[in-house]
């Protein structure tokens, strides 16, 4: 588990695991490979293995928990 808190860009890569998001604060929009949706506080995301994804436009301050499924 680790606290995601981009500036400016969010520069995430597809993981190898499983991802869960939960945004802690600010608000923005999350792009999943295929659309993109509005997130804020509250919101949870979940990320299959291998998908492209990044948060975009968000807020000063934006953060979330991002939390990895399974074994490394």
């Amino acid at each position: 588990m680790e606290i995601l808190a981009p500036v400016g860009h969010d520069p995430q890569k597809p993981h190898t695991r499983d991802e869960l998001y939960v945004v802690i604060s600010g608000s923005g929009t999350f792009w999943n490979g295929t659309s993109r949706h509005p997130v804020g506080p509250g919101d949870f995301i979940y990320v299959p293995a291998g998908v492209p994804h990044r948060f975009e436009d968000f807020t000063e301050g934006f953060t979330a928990w991002g939390i990895f499924l399974g074994k490394p």
